[in-house]
């Protein structure tokens, strides 16, 4: 038997003898099956790039919690951190939210009334902040196509938005932002 092949013998029954164990050990520790299938799987994957520090006999199932036990504490922290900027992204999408400026419910539906058309190219450029340039790359269409459907397509959403009575003066430029928010 060549190397490889018994790694994976060794690894297959090390899977086999200790799998449900670590499962449990896992399920007990984390709120979800689905977080305690991932520290099934990193706990394993794991074991199957250190096979050689891996003991044999009884003290493999104790090496597999030391390593369940290790992941679960990064899953936590990452948890955190997740939450820490879910906290912080709220707070500023809540600076920003067009509700302050009193115009949310005119902006949606000035926003709604453009074609699937309009709103793409006006999403792709003030959204995700894209250049007319590489907006055309992503529909698929000529840049200079595109700088004159942007064009045309701000005309008629500031038309849109006068007609649903909001003073497009005032808001200039920052209307296709205010609509992001509208529209979340």
């Amino acid at each position: 038997m060549d190397q490889a092949s018994g790694d994976r013998a060794r690894f297959e029954a090390l899977y086999a003898a200790h799998h449900e164990a670590v499962a449990r050990y896992a399920l007990r520790r984390t709120a979800s099956s689905d977080d305690a299938v991932d520290v099934l799987g990193e706990t394993f994957l794991i074991a199957w790039r250190r096979l050689d520090d891996v003991p044999d006999g009884d003290g493999a199932r104790l090496w597999l919690y030391g390593v369940a036990r290790r992941v679960l504490a990064n899953h936590r922290r990452g948890a955190a951190r997740r939450e820490l900027l879910l906290t912080r992204l709220r707070a500023e999408f809540a600076e920003a939210a067009p509700e302050r400026h009193g115009a949310a419910a005119e902006i949606r539906a000035a926003f709604a009334r453009l074609s699937g058309e309009d709103r793409e190219l006006l999403s792709l450029t003030g959204w995700e902040g894209l250049t007319p340039e590489q907006a055309a790359t992503v529909l698929g269409r000529r840049a200079a196509t595109v700088r004159v459907r942007l064009h045309r397509a701000r005309k008629r959403f500031a038309r849109a938005l006068a007609d649903e009575g909001v003073d497009v003066e005032r808001y200039g430029a920052r209307a296709v932002a205010l609509a992001e928010g509208a529209l979340r």
